[in-house]
């Protein structure tokens, strides 16, 4: 099992590194977080690719690569560690481009996770095999594969809307529709058994996507004020951009009052990254 499920391995391994990297230094999350203003205005589209691999804390963290995993193993053999990596990383850009779209207007939104580029493998598994069985936790039931991905959707188009919950719901659906999408373009065969679920998921998604484009007004879509700040357990990690900006404000005031001798090596240290963020 192991020999061919190499590249979700991988992936998993990768993303534990970077992540782990984040927990420990708050401004390398920072740096290569998603942030709406930076890449809009400073063009740092890196962003795109590099917040899949970051993640809040380890919760948050296990529970994607759990997730990465289940999917993953199954599908890599079916297609291939390269179609699979295709699938991911469009997923993750296509997630992100999403959740860019219509938090555009809010230059605070920042998040991380790979949950979008997870959905991707998720959905394109769905197309594949819509008709296999996806537990329930750690309940011994399960529904079938295509009820799982349209009640999701539903979930996370109700989560957009209504701005609910503390999932970052725009990039999990752009992530899921991409994903289903790049497997059926290679596999259109799965179109000619599987059409009635894949068209049961598709349709919703891309009809709520158009209404984004095209009549956000209909949804109420809030483009968000320019003050307003987005707080998510899955996707946000502003507070602790926040509280990080608040302690170098704190040590700029001390060498305002008593001058750089006064700084403590740790404090030094965080005035040092801070810095080196900033260029």
């Amino acid at each position: 099992m192991i020999e061919h499920s190499l590249i979700t391995l991988l992936l998993i391994a990768i993303t534990i590194f970077i992540s782990y990297k984040g927990f420990k230094d708050s401004f390398f999350m920072q740096r290569y977080g998603f942030d709406v203003e930076k890449v809009l205005i400073n063009k740092e589209y890196i962003r795109l690719i590099s917040s899949g691999f970051l993640h809040v804390n380890w919760m948050h963290l296990i529970f994607n690569m759990i997730a990465l995993y289940a999917f993953g193993s199954m599908l890599e053999p079916m297609l291939g560690g390269l179609q699979l990596l295709i699938i991911y990383f469009l997923a993750l850009i296509g997630s992100d481009l999403l959740a860019l779209f219509i938090h555009k207007n809010n230059s605070g939104y920042t998040s991380v996770g790979a949950s979008g580029a997870v959905n991707g493998i998720v959905y394109a598994s769905i197309a594949l095999a819509p008709n296999m069985g996806i537990g329930l936790f750690f309940l011994p039931l399960s529904i079938p594969a295509w009820a799982f991905g349209l009640a999701y959707v539903i979930f996370s188009i109700y989560g957009i809307k209504a701005k609910w919950g503390n999932s970052g719901h725009a990039a999990h659906l752009g992530g899921a529709l991409v994903g289903m999408l790049i497997a059926i373009i290679m596999h259109p065969e799965v179109l000619s058994v599987n059409y009635l679920p894949i068209l049961a998921i598709l349709l919703p998604t891309i009809a709520f996507i158009f209404l984004i484009v095209y009549k956000p007004e209909v949804l109420v879509i809030d483009n968000f004020s320019r003050k307003k700040k987005s707080f998510t357990i899955d996707h946000q990690y502003n507070y602790k951009k926040a509280q990080e900006q608040i302690n170098i404000d704190s040590i700029l005031e001390k060498i305002h009052k008593k001058g750089m001798s006064s700084l403590t090596r740790k404090e030094k240290e965080a005035l040092e990254q801070y810095s080196k963020m900033r260029k």
